[in-house]
């Protein structure tokens, strides 16, 4: 048999996800609910912060349990690198997102620091390089609005950057089309990517910066880009706050069979 807290907790959880408590609104105080025979205020207090922990709600001094607000982004799979979007128009990634999802953004809501550091063992092998060899790294924070949203990390041969606007640490994207705009007019049009993803728990370092709540986890993204040659030019690492993305991809479905009995008929 669960325990009570346990009990207390799953019943308002699935108020919560039915919608009788609406994302904003507060819950019962935790008097509220001893009085009305829930349990004592020890096992009030369990059932909210095992809530809080599964990312259902937040608590702050003054406003007491609220619900989670949870309008997620939605993170565009294959759409957000169009061509069309950065190398015609001005459409980085970040902003693909928010105009998917119908929101406002200010270029500027992107900021980043660019270094020239020495290739980790990740980075190394995406870039086929020795490990330490040297690399520039552009780490962005993107927000929407004051809420810090994800990072990324870029990871750069210094011979495909030297000298363009991808290594100028000024606020936004790097110029009109951003970063893969830059390589395309340096020669290295980008052609395919490798995207790998997984959930894990966040460092305290990410769990700050993020401004996660007690219990959320981030998705890492690994991102290889390669041009139609196969030169890698960029290999990424992205920390995203896990709730506030929706992942959506759209493709056509590949028919490996198919292209293999074609290609034995030319």
């Amino acid at each position: 048999m669960a325990p009570k807290w346990r009990d207390l907790a799953d019943r308002l959880a699935e108020q919560i996800r039915s919608g009788e408590y609406a994302p904003g609104d507060q819950l019962p105080q935790i008097r509220e609910l001893v009085e009305s025979g829930e349990g004592s205020k020890a096992t009030v207090n369990q059932a909210y912060k095992a809530l809080e922990t599964e990312g259902l709600v937040t608590s702050t001094r003054g406003r007491g349990t609220v619900v989670r607000p949870h309008t997620p982004l939605k993170r565009l799979g294959i759409a957000r690198y169009d061509k069309a979007k950065w190398r015609d128009g001005d459409e980085v990634a970040f902003i693909a997102d928010r105009v998917a999802s119908g929101r406002s953004y200010d270029r500027n809501e992107q900021t980043q620091t660019v270094s020239r550091v020495k290739a980790s063992a990740a980075v190394a092998a995406a870039h086929g390089l020795p490990e330490g060899a040297d690399v520039y790294a552009r780490a962005r924070l993107v927000k929407e609005g004051t809420q810090p949203t994800h990072t990324l990390t870029s990871y750069y041969r210094p011979e495909h950057v030297e000298g363009t606007r991808i290594v100028n640490p000024e606020p936004g994207p790097a110029g009109r089309g951003g970063g893969f705009r830059v390589l395309y007019d340096a020669g290295y049009e980008i052609d395919h990517m490798t995207e790998e993803l997984f959930a894990r728990v966040p460092t305290a370092e990410e769990t700050q910066l993020l401004q996660l709540s007690p219990g959320e986890w981030v998705v890492e993204l690994h991102r290889t880009t390669r041009t139609a040659d196969g030169t890698v030019v960029e290999f990424a690492i992205g920390v995203h706050a896990a709730t506030r993305f929706a992942w959506s991809y759209d493709f056509k479905v590949p028919d490996s069979a198919k292209t293999l009995v074609e290609g034995e008929r030319t």
